[in-house]
């Protein structure tokens, strides 16, 4: 559920936070005074598309920021907070739970919290491409499984057919394909290219420019171990022998010298196997040359690395034998069709008969509620029919259909629906999935637009209905709705420092009468104040 909403400089909202409470939140107020703005931020924070004209006039950005308790959802104290801020410029900074996320992760988080009915939703239940999620959400768990598995075909099945759909051209078009692979196919194979060869190449080039550095130093280095310091040492071997039977010390030491004269000879016979290594003849720099060349032409042609390089070759071997087997390979993908199509067929013929099932009991409990919202002689009907082609979700094509009058034959809710009646339609469909809805909040925006009276009552019974089991937000401006809210709040504007600015006061027991007083006859009388309290404890 949701504790705290705040918002900062969307539209005539300079700065406002509004406490919210489990149960019935209603919002009433003057016209204008920005009660659709705050479902407008919600909308905002729930993903929604933002206009850089929403910012308050004179400021640089919005801020709009949510606390959300979500129990069971693996959040530290079940607690989560939800931002998002929008520039002039049009940059978006939105954050879950101070983790940076983009636009997109914000909408997929917050479909599984929040669920905003406002007046442009009587317009997507008019689109019949929408009715079959309808369908699914109340048919639950018993339907996932399926349709994930059926999608993961379906989404294979659509590869294979992109991939039957490959056309290389006429005859010749084919053929200079073909020219082509081959061509650059051999021109890889022939080079025999070996992983880690350049590095090693590169290795013996830098000492080839270096030979002459190189061969300087360890002549030097020969000098100096063979000439001068070997007989040096040596000449020390030679004295302390003389003395080394007088003490242990002097046989001590002549020991470690020996070691040493010994080490050095030996390292003195590696530097002057340097030397003779350092010998390399041009032909052998200039082949190095070549074979750097051509791996740099291949690579500039294939890949940036000799790994690539193979990699790419490998995959235009795979593509030249499927051109040169193209029937035998068209044949394969075929036959991978047909198998997949097979399953998907069992798939889509378990989901439709689940679809039936639930479609029946929509039926009744759908019509039952539009019945008890005063559409005394309307039947709902959700009607399935089964196509020859598969589509993401089976081969089923559903639509909403109704008879608001006795003896009427069903027909798209398009050409029946008038606003009031879709709006009861539309609360029915919610108070029916409600049940099922794993969606904590929800949120009506003017649900009572073009009812009253009988109707205007029957309307507040299920949204009442509805919060025992949700969070329920509504904006109303029908006393009958009003009087049903387990926490009230009453929005107005006021002009402070030549500003307009939209303040909220959640309303105490009195406050609570005397604004349904005010909804329902447009003026406080001690008339209006009676009827205001029969309808709060009727």
């Amino acid at each position: 559920m949701i504790n705290t909403l705040h918002i900062e400089n969307i539209g005539i909202i300079d700065d406002l936070s509004i406490e919210l409470g489990e149960g019935f939140n209603v919002l009433t107020g003057e016209t204008g005074a920005g009660k659709t703005l705050i479902i407008d931020s919600l909308q905002i924070l729930a993903g929604g598309r933002f206009s850089k004209e929403m910012i308050r006039t004179g400021e640089p950005s919005s801020f709009v920021e949510l606390s959300l308790f979500l129990p069971g959802r693996g959040f530290e104290d079940d607690t989560v907070i939800i931002s998002r801020e929008t520039n002039l410029s049009g940059k978006n900074i939105c954050k879950i739970n101070g983790r940076l996320a983009t636009v997109s992760e914000l909408r997929e988080f917050m479909k599984n919290v929040i669920d905003i009915h406002g007046q442009n939703d009587n317009q997507s239940i008019l689109d019949k491409e929408t009715h079959i999620e309808y369908v699914d959400r109340f048919a639950g768990d018993k339907l996932l499984s399926l349709h994930k598995e059926y999608e993961e075909l379906y989404e294979k099945r659509n590869e294979i057919k992109q991939e039957l759909k490959r056309n290389y051209g006429d005859e010749k078009e084919k053929q200079r394909k073909v020219d082509l692979l081959k061509y650059q196919i051999n021109e890889i194979d022939i080079a025999k290219l070996q992983p880690n060869e350049e590095e090693e190449l590169n290795g013996k080039r830098k000492i080839i420019l270096n030979s002459e550095l190189i061969a300087e130093n360890v002549k030097s280095a020969d000098y100096n171990i063979n000439e001068t310091a070997l007989e040096s040492v040596n000449t020390a071997v030679r004295s302390l022998e003389k003395i080394s039977n007088l003490d242990e010390k002097y046989s001590k030491v002549l020991q470690e010298l020996e070691t040493v004269y010994y080490e050095l000879e030996e390292a003195a016979r590696d530097i002057s196997s340097l030397n003779e290594d350092n010998n390399f003849d041009e032909e052998e720099r200039n082949q190095i040359e070549e074979r750097l060349d051509l791996i740099f032409s291949l690579k500039r042609k294939y890949g940036n690395s000799i790994e690539e390089i193979l990699e790419y070759g490998d995959k235009i071997k795979q593509e030249l034998y499927e051109i040169e087997n193209l029937e035998e390979y068209t044949n394969k993908l075929k036959k991978d069709i047909k198998n997949i199509e097979e399953k998907m067929y069992d798939l889509a013929d378990k989901m439709y008969k689940i679809r039936c099932d639930v479609a029946k009991k929509l039926d009744d409990k759908i019509t039952a509620e539009l019945i008890d919202l005063e559409m005394k002689n309307a039947k709902f009907h959700v009607n399935i029919e089964k196509t020859e082609e598969f589509n993401k979700n089976g081969l089923d094509k559903i639509e909403f259909l109704i008879a608001t009058n006795f003896g009427d034959t069903f027909k798209p809710l398009i050409k029946i629906a008038s606003g009031g009646e879709m709006a009861r339609i539309m609360l029915g469909i919610k108070k029916v999935l409600a049940d099922v809805d794993r969606v904590p909040v929800l949120v009506f925006d003017e649900i009572d637009t073009g009812i009253s009276g009988v109707a205007a009552n029957k309307v507040a019974e299920k949204l009442k209905a509805i919060a025992k089991s949700h969070q329920v937000l509504c904006i109303t401006h029908l006393a009958p709705i009003a009087a049903k809210g387990d926490n009230n709040f009453y929005i107005n504007k006021q002009i402070e420092d030549g500003k307009t600015k939209t303040r909220v006061k959640k309303l105490n027991k009195e406050e609570k009468i005397k604004e349904i007083a005010r909804i329902a006859t447009g003026e406080i009388t001690e008339v209006s104040l009676k009827h205001a309290q029969h309808l709060i404890e009727h």
